[in-house]
């Protein structure tokens, strides 16, 4: 039995399994790009899925290694491994059976490999639950249960279907290698629409009370393990922005041009904010700086949002009113854009940190009226007393000393 030495806090033998666990899921990332790039839809829909592999594994192996008794790092690098073994699957899948190399071998495991992300996907939410330490007390430890044995029965009903579309040689593979069968059931698979219909809302129910105890814990909580919950809601809404993009920008445009393409890499690639407000939390790395980073992430998207609009409201006025050109339209606007970001960034910023970050919002105050009554001191000890009259105001400190340096000494 592995025993965590009091020293160091760490088991040697459960950090060889992490870096074993963090290494498979590098090799497989590695063997996901070449199949990828042989594939009909090269990394279009992989992106997304390759960035999330990394930041799962490469936070799951942090948090394993420093502390290797919390389940948290090991259950984050059991789904980096799973959606890794996925990604691969379902790219091996496609060449195989829509790209016309059938006669590799051992096609049928990679369809059954694809479709560990629904094992992947009742994990996630069981992270929900377990954040940040693993630790359940009470009735929760019966919840996680129910909620795994109901949440067991989706890729259950899934994997009958594909075992039954494999020994029927039935196997047909859509884009990214997805069961066809699985995704779009029909005959005598038509049973597995009305369970998924059932099990997706049961899964976001437990989700949604998952959240609710991190909500509860939050209101009840202070210091460390408030700052804590506020990185794993930071990432989780980033997380949100991103899938909601996704999700939007696909339903609304579907033309698949290059630019939508583009927007909807981004927005994935953006979810891996969720598995580094994890790692930071469940670690205590600068915990304290999450009121910064929340103020500066909603400034930057009220910025953004605004200036799209502004940009958007010129081009249509430029063109369809004052009947410009379209490049210079787009031109002009883009140059008004640009000389309004910095001041609408700072001023954004200023309502943002009054609201959000009010200590470094107070000592933005502070520091300014120290700076104007500074211009018209001529006294030393005022400017001395006032200032350390400050320092002890923001950070009361036991003891404040000043040294000076006078004309004709050396420092």
């Amino acid at each position: 039995m592995n025993r965590v030495q009091p020293g160091g806090g760490r088991a040697p033998g459960l950090v060889a399994a992490a870096n074993v666990c963090g290494a498979t899921v590098l090799v497989l990332v590695c063997a996901l790009i070449p199949l990828t790039a042989a594939g009909k839809d090269g990394f279009s829909g992989v992106l997304g899925s390759l960035a999330f592999v990394l930041a799962f594994g490469a936070v799951g192996l942090v948090v394993a290694r420093a502390q290797p008794r919390n389940p948290m790092g090991w259950l984050m690098l059991a789904l980096a491994l799973l959606l890794a073994l996925s990604s691969v699957g379902g790219a091996y899948a496609d060449l195989v059976y829509r790209a016309g190399h059938r006669t590799w071998p051992l096609g049928w495991v990679a369809v059954l490999l694809d479709l560990l992300w629904s094992v992947m996907i009742v994990g996630a939410g069981a992270m929900i639950l377990l954040y940040p330490d693993g630790r359940l007390a009470g009735p929760w430890r019966w919840v996680l249960r129910v909620y795994l044995l109901i949440g067991a029965c989706w890729p259950a009903a899934i994997y009958a279907v594909a075992l039954a579309a494999i020994a029927g040689h039935r196997i047909q593979v859509g884009s990214g290698g997805d069961l066809t069968i699985v995704t779009s059931p029909a005959g005598s698979s038509a049973w597995l629409a009305p369970v998924q219909e059932l099990a997706l809302p049961v899964l976001i129910a437990f989700w949604l009370l998952f959240l609710g105890r991190q909500a509860v814990s939050y209101r009840s909580s202070s210091g460390e393990r408030r700052a804590q919950l506020k990185w794993l809601v930071l990432g989780a809404a980033i997380t949100l922005a991103g899938g909601a993009v996704v999700t939007l920008v696909g339903t609304l445009d579907t033309s698949e041009s290059t630019f939508v393409q583009a927007v909807i890499q981004l927005a994935s690639v953006v979810t891996i904010a969720f598995p580094l407000g994890m790692g930071v939390g469940i670690l205590r790395y600068r915990l304290y700086e999450i009121d910064r980073l929340i103020s500066r992430t909603l400034a930057y998207a009220v910025v953004t949002g605004l200036l799209v609009g502004i940009y958007a409201g010129l081009v249509l006025l430029s063109t369809q009113v004052f009947k410009l050109h379209g490049s210079v339209a787009v031109a002009a606007s883009t140059l008004v854009v640009a000389a309004l970001f910095n001041p609408a960034r700072r001023r954004v910023q200023r309502q943002v940190d009054r609201r959000f970050n009010r200590a470094r919002y107070d000592t933005d105050l502070v520091i300014g009226a120290f700076a104007a009554r500074l211009q018209d001191a001529v006294e030393l000890e005022a400017v001395l007393a006032d200032l350390t009259g400050i320092v002890h105001g923001a950070l009361e400190p036991a003891h404040v000393s000043v040294w000076v340096s006078r004309p004709g000494h050396a420092p």
